[in-house]
C-alpha cells in the first residue's frame, strides 16, 4: 500500500481556496429561511459534503482535496463554526443557539435544516445538469445523507459515524415516513452506506443497529476496528475513505 495515500496531510489554510462560492437560501421545515455560504471545488460528478460538529477544519478540507483528486466536484456548505478551524466545544455550545436549524436531540423526525439540504441538492443537480448528486454526511449530519436519498436529485448517500439524535437510544433522527421514502429511493438507485468505528461512543452501536433494522437490505453498513470517531477527517481511516470513493464511482457510473 502506498504510504502517501495513508498518511493524512494538513493543508496550508492560507493557500486553500475554493474555485468559487455562492450564498444559498432555502426554506426550513418549520417556516422561515436559512442562508449559508457554499464552497465549490473540483471538476466531475457532484458530491455534497455536509460538515461534522467539530467544524470545517484542515482535515475536512483535506477530505475535499482527496475527493477532487479522485475526480469529483465537491460542494461544501458552511453551516456553523469558524471556517478553517476545529472548535469542538464552541460548536457544541452553538447547537443551542441554532436550534431553529439543528435540533440534535430530536427523535422521530429530522431537524428543520433538512428541507434546506434537499433544496440545495436540487439546485446542484440543476446547475450541473447532472443525473444526480452524491451526499456525504458526518457525525450530526450523518443521517441526513440517508434521508436525502428519498429525493430524485440524490443518487447515493453515505452516513459516516451518524450520531443523531444525541442520547436518543435506538430512536432515529427521522420519521417513519422519512424512512419509507428513503428506502424507496434506495431500491431504485442502490443502497445507502453507513460506517462507524466499532468503539465509537458518539455514534454508538445501538444507533447503527437501529439503522440496519429500519433500512434492511437497502443499507450497507461497515464497522472498522478502533475507538475513534471521525472516519474521514480527524481520525482518518484509509479503508473507510476508499470505501466511500468506490461507492460514488460505482454509483455515478450507473446509466
Amino acid at each position: 500500500m502506498d504510504l502517501a495515500c495513508v498518511l493524512r496531510y494538513v493543508p496550508d489554510m492560507s493557500s486553500w481556496e475554493p474555485d468559487r462560492t455562492f450564498e444559498f437560501t432555502a426554506a426550513l421545515s418549520i417556516g422561515g429561511e436559512a442562508t449559508h455560504t457554499v464552497h465549490v471545488r473540483g471538476d466531475g460528478p457532484p458530491i455534497l459534503l455536509l460538515q461534522e460538529l467539530p467544524g470545517i477544519g484542515p482535515e475536512t478540507l483535506d477530505l475535499v482535496d482527496r475527493l477532487t483528486d479522485s475526480g469529483f466536484r465537491v460542494y461544501l456548505p458552511h453551516l456553523f463554526g469558524t471556517f478553517g478551524k476545529v472548535t469542538m466545544t464552541r460548536n457544541a455550545l452553538r447547537m443551542f443557539c441554532i436550534r431553529r436549524e439543528f435540533n440534535v436531540f430530536l427523535k422521530g423526525r429530522q431537524s428543520p435544516i433538512s428541507t434546506w439540504m434537499r433544496a440545495l441538492c436540487r439546485h446542484i443537480r440543476s446547475e450541473e445538469e447532472a443525473l444526480g448528486v452524491g451526499v456525504i454526511g458526518m457525525c450530526l449530519t450523518g443521517s441526513f445523507a440517508l434521508a436525502l436519498m428519498a429525493d430524485e436529485a440524490v443518487l447515493g448517500g453515505v452516513a459516516s459515524q451518524p450520531a443523531l439524535p444525541l442520547f436518543g437510544g435506538d430512536t432515529l433522527h427521522m420519521s417513519e415516513a422519512d424512512i419509507t421514502e428513503a428506502r424507496a429511493g434506495m431500491k431504485s438507485k442502490g443502497p445507502g452506506l453507513a460506517m462507524r468505528y466499532t468503539g465509537d461512543r458518539v455514534a454508538p452501536a445501538r444507533l447503527m443497529r437501529a439503522l440496519e433494522s429500519a433500512f434492511g437490505e437497502d443499507l450497507q453498513t461497515v464497522e472498522f476496528p478502533g475507538n475513534d470517531h471521525s472516519l474521514l477527517t480527524l481520525h482518518f481511516h484509509d479503508p473507510a475513505y476508499h470505501r466511500v470513493e468506490a461507492y460514488f464511482h460505482e454509483r455515478f457510473a450507473r446509466p
